[in-house]
């Protein structure tokens, strides 16, 4: 065997090597294979989602939350949003009692009672007027009798403070008189009807839950 001849055969056993390890690496393709393109696919149309897989919430079904169209409903459902523990009818309670105490204390000049419910200014507008009434030597004589009416008109959040505005339709008795003991205002023997628009606040965030009167609008 000449050289050329060897030289002929080591070439072809090492292109036939060739060949067999691209045959065992690729495989051979009999016409049924999936297409490239499906092996991504998780499913198809018709198809049940597989198990391991997690369909997202079809956004077009959802509708956002209502925002009521009211000011004072809109203002209130902010005040929640602030304060999770706020509830309307517990506040309109809270504050028919805050109006009893507050209107029954400046009537006797009971500073102790009104001090912890009012503003700094609202109580010095307050105490301005008992201070007034003791210097003229004048006495009230005050009996309430209950309301016709009790109605949240304004509601909002400022920062974070709760700001709510409260018309008092109320009833009571009430006169005043002088040193000499003659009446000066109001009556002793009629029921008396006022109309008082009165705003408290809150610091949403503080661990007081009380509300604060910060203003006052009427025959308080």
């Amino acid at each position: 065997m000449n050289s050329q001849l060897l030289f002929i055969l080591v070439i072809a056993m090492v292109a036939g090597f060739i060949l067999f390890r691209l045959y065992s690496v690729l495989g051979r393709r009999t016409g049924h294979e999936r297409p490239p393109q499906e092996r991504f696919r998780l499913n198809g149309p018709g198809q049940k989602p597989a198990d391991n897989v997690v369909a997202l919430p079809d956004r077009t079904q959802r509708t956002p939350e209502a925002v009521p169209a009211d000011p004072v409903a809109r203002g209130l459902m902010d005040i929640k949003l602030a304060d999770r523990g706020f509830e309307t009818d517990h506040f309109i309670a809270g504050a028919r009692h805050a109006y009893e105490l507050i209107v029954v204390a400046f009537a006797s000049g009971d500073r102790n009672t009104l001090r912890p419910l009012l503003s700094n200014e609202v109580f010095a507008a307050f105490d301005g007027v008992i201070k007034g009434r003791a210097e003229r030597k004048e006495k009230v004589s005050f009996t309430f009798v209950g309301f016709k009416d009790v109605t949240i008109t304004h509601a909002e959040m400022k920062g974070r403070v709760a700001d709510v505005t409260v018309m008092f339709q109320a009833q009571f008795i009430s006169a005043t008189t002088d040193a000499s003991g003659v009446v000066i205002e109001g009556d002793p023997k009629s029921v008396r009807s006022v109309s008082d628009i009165w705003t408290f606040d809150r610091d949403t965030r503080a661990s007081d839950p009380n509300w604060t009167l910060v203003a006052t609008h009427g025959e308080a």
